[in-house]
């Protein structure tokens, strides 16, 4: 057994605690349950009973996620793939989830540029173009949509 206090909660309480302040992938929550020094034995009962009982479910985690990200919008697709990928998900998950998800990000890309200049003081020119492409990259979109983003405002991308 895991060290015990007499108010420790099992591990399955804890998970589900957890899981209750926003959902987890299986990795994630066994990392978390694992730093708080639950035994192997205890955690993979507990999130075996949580699968059983539908409170851990990574497909359907990982589609929540994307939705809600990209309802929120200003976010490309790789950097979907790499939030998805550092919570958790594993490939198949990631792949099932991004299915639905536009390949061609020029669009949101040119969104996002529109928003970043209306707040943005700098004055046209290279330098801002070059903090715009940063932005977009590092929001996950691809070289191919910040380009097209900066000549869908009427810059140069390359000056």
């Amino acid at each position: 057994m895991g060290a015990r206090g007499a108010d420790r909660p099992s591990c399955y309480d804890k998970a589900l605690g957890l899981l209750a302040l926003r959902p987890h992938f299986r990795r994630e929550l066994d990392l978390k349950l694992r730093k708080r020094d639950y035994t192997d034995e205890e955690r993979e009962t507990a999130l075996a009973k949580l699968a059983r009982n539908s409170f851990l479910d990574d497909d359907a985690t990982a589609r929540a996620f994307v939705r809600e990200r990209l309802r929120r919008g200003g976010i490309g697709r790789r950097k979907l793939i790499a939030e998805l990928s550092k919570r958790g998900a594993d490939s198949a998950t990631i792949d099932a989830a991004m299915e639905d998800v536009p390949e061609d990000d020029r669009e949101p890309a040119r969104e996002l540029a529109e928003r970043w200049l209306m707040r943005s003081s700098r004055p046209a020119g290279p330098k801002r173009n070059a903090a715009l492409a940063r932005h977009l990259e590092s929001r996950g979109f691809s070289p191919r949509a910040i380009v097209a983003a900066l000549e869908a405002l009427g810059d140069d991308p390359y000056g």
